[in-house]
């Protein structure tokens, strides 16, 4: 049911890719990218991907992460759907746009199945691209 809310969220949204954010974005990337026939590039922590990276190092309310993804999970002018499992300050999914627009694609939207309204996330992502959530706290 959750998919399927997120699916029809996003409806009317053109995209190429989803982008998912390690490693409860993989839940519900993997589903919707099958059940909509899109690819799915995963963003994952440093470290854990077996082929050639490009890598984005953010801050966090505790010290600093990074996310990489393969060289190639991304073209010039695709566009990207990225997606996650919950949306709280927004800095996953900055990094992740970040990451994305560095290989030249376009970050078009941005997915969660749960946002975190009074920790204001959402602010730091409408300039870039619309922002879709099933379920607001």
């Amino acid at each position: 049911a959750a998919v399927e809310g997120m699916k029809e969220l996003i409806s009317d949204l053109d995209f190429d890719k989803l982008a998912a954010i390690e490693s409860r974005g993989f839940v519900f990337g993997g589903p919707l990218g099958l059940g909509l026939a899109k690819p799915l590039a995963l963003l994952r922590k440093a470290g854990k991907l077996p082929s050639a990276t490009r890598s984005v190092t953010y801050s966090l309310e505790y010290g600093e992460a990074t996310l990489e993804a393969h060289v190639d999970s991304f073209e010039p002018g695709d566009r990207v759907l990225i997606v996650d499992d919950l949306l709280a300050t927004g800095g996953s999914a900055l990094a992740s746009a970040r990451l994305v627009g560095e290989s030249g694609a376009e970050v078009v939207g941005f997915l969660f199945l749960v946002e975190l309204d009074f920790l204001e996330g959402r602010q730091h992502l409408t300039a870039m691209a619309p922002v879709f959530s099933l379920v607001n706290y």
